[in-house]
């Protein structure tokens, strides 16, 4: 039924069939050594600590602001052992992040471009990315951060919690707190 030039047409197509297909899988892997292996995050504000989430536990949560605050936050993203993932230079595709509000008349988030710092506590660059996070309404609310890279996440957050709290003014003009991590106790004096 086949003659022989009919058989070798078929296994030369086989054998080339099988080495693009190795060839594309080879390439995926190279790709795959670009993308960021983050176990968590930490958020800082004038370089403070004010939120961390690591391998699925959120360690610190102090994230509140008042109506009308803007907070310049700072995305730092930890490998495994809970370190600050380094930038590599050679890296040409740059990553961003996307944010799902749960409730957008409480806070507003505006992307920032990426930024590279050196001025941490050594001369290493890292891997930073940041926001601004506006306090809009009195409230509580949450957001989920997602790190994106080539069209896809390569990093999603647990669900942040935010807490916006109202402005109180006394009779001099100066802020009083209405959080409930200040005092309960507030004197007014006529």
């Amino acid at each position: 039924m086949f003659n022989i030039n009919n058989f070798k047409l078929l296994f030369i197509s086989i054998v080339l069939l099988f080495v693009s297909a190795c060839e594309e899988h080879d390439d995926h892997d190279h790709d795959h050594d670009a993308h960021i292996d983050a176990e968590g995050f930490i958020l800082e504000s004038n370089g403070t600590e004010i939120y961390r989430q690591f391998e699925g536990a959120i360690v610190t949560d102090n994230l509140n602001l008042t109506v009308g605050d803007t907070l310049d936050v700072s995305v730092h993203f930890l490998d495994h052992d809970g370190n600050e993932i380094e930038h590599e230079e050679a890296n040409e595709e740059e990553e961003s992040l996307v944010f799902v509000i749960d409730d957008m008349n409480v806070i507003a988030i505006e992307s920032e471009d990426h930024d590279e710092h050196g001025d941490h506590d050594h001369d290493e660059e890292h891997h930073e990315l940041g926001f601004e996070l506006i306090g809009l309404t009195s409230g509580s609310t949450t957001f989920e951060l997602s790190l994106m890279h080539e069209g896809h996440a390569d990093f999603v957050s647990l669900p942040i919690s935010v807490t916006v709290n109202s402005e109180l003014f006394s009779c001099t003009g100066k802020l009083l707190c209405s959080a409930p991590c200040c005092s309960n106790v507030i004197y007014v004096a006529k």
